[in-house]
């Protein structure tokens, strides 16, 4: 009963923690709003590309260490290692969904990375193989497609599928198959875009699946949502002129 309490209890800090956006938090810092720049991601590769490659780098290695903090944590207090696992899923459900900025997150890439690459560090029970296999794929794919999207969707499908094959705890395979249901999740409801592309919605949702966007075209995708983005400024400020109160001489 105490272990399922502290399991319970450290599910809801790790939401928590994932939840804060800091890499929202360091754009705002600088006059930027994520949500409506670059990818509209809330991540450490959006503010790298957007506003800094320097905050990009320290927002994105919190990313990668806050879901193997939490696994840590829970490997500490003596949780065995499929309950370690959900509580690193916790974490990056509270990266992509954080609470404290309406459920607009980021992908949770570097999260589910520090947490396959721990695992099997904390738990003898767990192959490192999986993991090894998980990379090799991912780097593979790589290789043909030279962009992440579709390795990290490959790599994380096969995931469940090496922890059966090299028999890992089946709560293990179990939460490895959620982390790529959160993955799947999180790019068929993405956030909505600025401006509906002239694409079917059939299309679209294949997009999203393999790409991560909406259109195939990543240059294209993120260019037309900075110049829709402009255009809202554009508007809201003549919107302003127009009701603002006439200024004396």
């Amino acid at each position: 009963m105490g272990n399922i309490l502290v399991w319970v209890m450290l599910v809801v800090l790790a939401y928590l923690v994932g939840s804060i956006p800091f890499a929202y938090l360091a754009a705002r810092a600088r006059g930027i709003d994520l949500r409506w720049n670059g990818t509209q991601q809330i991540g450490g590769g959006n503010l790298w590309r957007t506003v800094s490659k320097k905050l990009g780098i320290a927002v994105g290695a919190w990313d990668f260490f806050k879901g193997m903090l939490m696994v840590l944590i829970a490997w500490r207090v003596g949780l065995d290692a499929g309950q370690q696992l959900t509580v690193g899923l916790a974490a990056i459900v509270g990266h992509n969904w954080p609470v404290f900025l309406r459920f607009h997150g980021g992908r949770g890439v570097a999260t589910s990375l520090g947490i396959i690459i721990v695992l099997p560090i904390l738990n003898k029970d767990v192959t490192p193989w999986t993991t090894v296999a998980f990379f090799t794929a991912v780097v593979v794919v790589i290789i043909f497609t030279r962009r992440t999207p579709v390795p990290i969707l490959v790599g994380t499908l096969l995931l469940p599928v090496f922890s059966a094959i090299l028999h890992d705890p089946l709560s293990v395979t179990l939460g490895f198959t959620a982390m790529a249901l959160i993955l799947i999740i999180k790019r068929l409801t993405a956030q909505p875009p600025i401006e509906k592309p002239n694409v079917r919605m059939g299309r679209i949702l294949l997009n999203r699946f393999l790409y991560d966007r909406d259109i195939a075209d990543r240059k294209a995708w993120v260019y037309r949502r900075h110049h829709a983005h402009r255009r809202g400024e554009e508007r809201h400020r003549k919107k302003a002129d127009e009701h603002a109160p006439p200024q004396g001489n």
